[in-house]
This record gives C-alpha cells, sequence and structure tokens, in this order.
C-alpha cells in the first residue's frame, strides 16, 4: 500500500461522512425538494471525486433538463455525470442495499428498478416521466449493466418510453477512462466478478481523467427509434475520442 492510496483513503472516509453532515443540515433548514437532493449529490460527488484523485474533462454542453443515456462503466459513472450537471439517476434495485452507498442514492433521489420485474418498469417509468417535467435531467445506463469498455453493449429500449410518449428532449453521452500511466481502460472498468472493495481499491491507487461528451439533444417519436440513434450515437462518441489519441500519440 503506498502513502498516496492510504491518504486517498482517509481522505474518501472523511469526505462521505462530511457528505451526509451536509445532507442534515440542508434538511434541518427545510425540506428536500428533488432540486435540492440533486445538487447535494453534485457537491458531494465533486467532493468524492476529489478524494480519489479523479479529474473529469467535459466537451459538449450538459443537458439543463430530459434524459440523458449513456454507456456504463463502473458505480464511478454516477459520481462523474453528477459532478458534471446535477441530475437524477436510476439505477439498480440492489444497489439500494448496499453500505452507505443506498443511503447516499436514496437522498440524492435515485429512481431504483427492479430489472427482473415488468411491473417494476412500468412503475419506473412513471416516475421517469415525472420528473422530466422537472428542470434537472434524468440520467439511465440503457445497457442494463456495466461494461469493459472494449464495446457499447445493446441498448434496453422500455425506459426511453417516457420521453417519447411526451416528446422530452433526449441527449445521449459517453464516458471514458482515461489512465495517468497509459494503461489500459478496462483495468478500471467494474464488471463480471470483480469485488467492489477491490475495485474500490485499485481506483484509489491509480490517478485518472474521467473524459465525459455529450451529443445533440433530440426528440424521437418512439422508444426503439431512440435506442437505435443514441446508441450508434454514444459508440461514435466513444470511438472519436479514440481515434483522437491515436492521433495524438503519432503526432508526438
Amino acid at each position: 500500500m503506498t502513502l498516496r492510496t492510504a491518504w486517498r483513503a482517509v481522505a474518501l472516509g472523511v469526505s462521505l461522512a462530511l457528505c451526509f453532515l451536509r445532507f442534515w443540515f440542508g434538511y434541518l433548514r427545510g425540506p428536500m425538494s428533488l432540486e435540492r437532493r440533486a445538487l447535494w449529490l453534485q457537491s458531494s460527488s465533486r467532493l468524492i471525486l476529489a478524494s480519489l484523485g479523479i479529474a473529469t474533462h467535459v466537451e459538449g454542453r450538459p443537458p439543463q433538463r430530459g434524459l440523458v443515456v449513456s454507456n456504463h462503466l463502473s458505480y464511478l459513472d454516477i459520481l462523474i455525470y453528477s459532478s458534471v450537471m446535477p441530475c437524477f439517476f436510476v439505477s439498480k434495485l440492489e444497489i439500494r442495499s448496499w453500505p452507505y452507498f443506498g443511503k447516499a442514492a436514496c437522498a440524492g433521489g435515485t429512481i431504483f428498478i427492479d430489472r427482473s420485474s415488468r411491473a417494476s418498469a412500468a412503475i419506473v417509468a412513471g416516475q421517469i416521466k415525472e420528473r422530466l417535467a422537472l428542470p434537472i435531467p434524468t440520467l439511465f445506463f440503457p445497457e442494463g449493466t456495466s461494461s469493459d469498455g472494449s464495446q457499447v453493449l445493446r441498448f434496453h429500449a422500455s425506459l426511453f418510453e417516457p420521453a417519447a410518449t411526451i416528446g422530452a428532449p433526449v441527449t445521449a453521452a459517453a464516458v471514458r477512462y482515461v489512465l495517468a500511466d497509459e494503461r489500459a481502460e478496462r483495468e478500471l472498468c467494474w464488471f463480471d466478478d470483480t469485488v467492489f472493495v477491490t475495485h474500490l481499491w485499485k481506483a484509489l491507487s491509480v490517478g485518472f481523467t474521467a473524459e465525459v461528451r455529450f451529443g445533440e439533444t433530440r426528440v424521437y417519436a418512439d422508444r426503439r427509434s431512440a435506442a437505435a440513434a443514441t446508441h450508434e450515437e454514444v459508440a461514435a462518441l466513444r470511438a472519436s475520442s479514440m481515434i483522437e489519441d491515436v492521433q495524438l500519440t503519432g503526432a508526438e
């Protein structure tokens, strides 16, 4: 264990405690509306990313409302996106029972979905529709799971339905990890049977930059066309980053 890793672990513990203190102090000042919860999550995420030594680089304009969809590399994506813009997330139900992070997700206004239940999907679609009326975007990962980053997995179309029904704007986004020592992005992706604590410890020990790219905001007539078009756009956003890096490396 390096001194830097140990320091980041301590800083992470302190930042997590401070985040909840901020929430409860805010709660004492008045009801925590959904908008206030999203702003709390944003400030908390920035604090936690700083403790982890994770920098962010943003290209494109983060949307101020509507639906945002992205590829998914690990649980760190939630911290990364919420640090860039106040937003609500749609996450799998299992996260609700995670120590600390489950409570933080609830406090931040996360919508939880049981992926094995059609009834849950219908309820969540209704909740998303309500959130789309707010001046804060809702973000979900239509791949349905995190991946190793080698490709953008197929997008599930069901949760696009609320935006298509009411004509809400949809924005494609892509996240990518750029490691400081030029190691492969795959090393920091959380997939298959990787243990959470093992992955978190690796994140503490490796400095990296999270690159976030936003596409153009569009309106789609139906969920299937929305899923197909955004999948293509997210894949293109990811590919263009990789191509630019290759070109820069060659120029050097």
